[in-house]
């Protein structure tokens, strides 16, 4: 066999066609730009918030790194300046966290076998509300690993980048631009569902139903929840509906 042909050969074996970890990687920090938008402002009214309440900055900048939880760490700062015991911090943020669980176990429907434990554990820390909802309105049915990675580390990074200013330099900006910060989270959501409502009416009523469901819990209290509680309940409670009222045939799929 000739040294041209064997040359041939080798090129014939690799699928070019078939997309790199590096653009899937790629594809996933480009979906998770609005999310990294969304979150600096936020994650500056967190350091703001820690540094006004007198949390070291070390530790501050450690809640950033090691939970990754923006509500957790909001209720964290704000029950450390109650003076709440540990384990009352631990076991509320549990609970706010729960709901994390759904979201996972959504997600492991649509990741490939193939993903090893490492990367499904970098995968599960990783995963927030709003990336969720990036990877949720995918219209791929099977997502690769590397695309949620990438998603997730854009969100990681801005989250972090965020706490830093927000610690270091954010305490000169005025203080109408500090507080014009916590409204940047509800666009971003706006944001990220309002194209997934338009292509599916399935979609819009199940949400239509959750948020039916949260605001009678709270506003009627005829059930009194704490806030991840609430989440959880009116997500079963609204995904159950939904399953009834929607049920998938085989080989189909809703939007």
């Amino acid at each position: 066999m000739s040294n041209q042909t064997m040359k041939k050969d080798s090129f014939d074996a690799i699928d070019y066609k078939q997309p790199s970890h590096r653009h899937y990687f790629k594809r996933g920090m480009q979906a998770g730009v609005p999310v990294a938008i969304g979150y600096i402002p936020i994650a500056i009214a967190f350091g703001l918030l820690a540094k006004a309440s007198g949390i070291p900055d070390l530790v501050t900048i450690l809640m950033s790194l090691i939970i990754f939880a923006g509500a957790s760490q909001f209720i964290g700062v704000n029950l450390i300046m109650a003076g709440v015991m540990y384990w009352e911090i631990i076991l509320t943020t549990f609970i706010l966290n729960l709901r994390h669980f759904l979201m996972t176990a959504s997600l492991s429907q649509r990741v490939s076998d193939t993903t090893s434990k490492k990367q499904l554990s970098l995968l599960s820390f990783g995963v927030t509300d709003e990336t969720f909802s990036v990877a949720s309105i995918q219209e791929e049915k099977d997502l690769p690993a590397m695309y949620l990675i990438g998603l997730n580390t854009i969100a990681f990074s801005a989250w972090n980048i965020g706490t830093w200013i927000g610690v270091f330099f954010a305490s000169g900006l005025p203080q109408s631009v500090q507080n014009s910060m916590g409204i940047a989270l509800f666009a971003m959501f706006i944001g990220l569902l309002v194209p997934a409502l338009k292509k599916s009416s399935s979609v819009v009523i199940v949400v239509f139903i959750a948020i039916t469901i949260s605001s009678l819990i709270y506003w009627t209290d005829m059930i009194q929840l704490s806030d991840g509680w609430r989440v959880i309940l009116s997500t079963v409670i609204a995904a159950s509906i939904g399953v009834a009222i929607f049920p998938e045939k085989e080989g189909e799929s809703h939007d």
